[in-house]
């Protein structure tokens, strides 16, 4: 075998293991993306828009027997609270169609800007009584499951 003949083969060798370790290289590169993708990821929410919603995996992280106490305090409540949140929402979309309209009115604004605020205090109002009321027929346990809502937050005594 002549030195000519060697040469092509010791070259495509050397090519399939350079090619080879690329692919190597770029599959590792890869799966550390897909890792760190994985592991950066944010946990879901624990908030929803839908406040039964909120309500429910309040209940989820309390003793049994309080969450059973939050959750029938909530069924209750519920057309008081949805008809607030209702007229809440209806507020907020007549603050937003003022803010498009054509011309703009700033008094029209400012009304719909009051409407807007009487409507979602009456909201909150309405929330805070359903919780006071819970709070009422709670364990000191179950008080602090609502306290530490969410689950991520502590309390300030345990801060300090």
């Amino acid at each position: 075998m002549s030195v000519a003949q060697a040469a092509p083969n010791a070259s495509r060798g050397g090519s399939s293991r350079w090619l080879l370790l690329g692919s190597l290289a770029l599959n590792l590169f890869f799966i550390g993306i897909a890792i760190s993708a994985l592991i950066r990821t944010p946990p879901p929410s624990s908030w929803d828009r839908n406040v039964f919603v909120r309500f429910e995996r309040m209940a989820a992280t309390l003793p049994p027997p309080d969450a059973e106490v939050l959750m029938s305090q909530i069924t209750a409540d519920r057309p008081a609270i949805e008809a607030a949140q209702t007229n809440y929402r209806a507020a907020q979309q007549t603050f937003r169609d003022a803010l498009r309209a054509e011309p703009f009115d700033a008094e029209a604004l400012r009304s719909a800007m009051a409407q807007s605020r009487a409507a979602r205090q009456t909201y909150d109002e309405s929330i805070q009584n359903a919780i006071a009321v819970t709070a009422a027929k709670m364990s000191s346990a179950g008080r602090q499951g609502v306290a530490d809502w969410p689950p991520r937050r502590r309390s300030t005594s345990n801060q300090r």
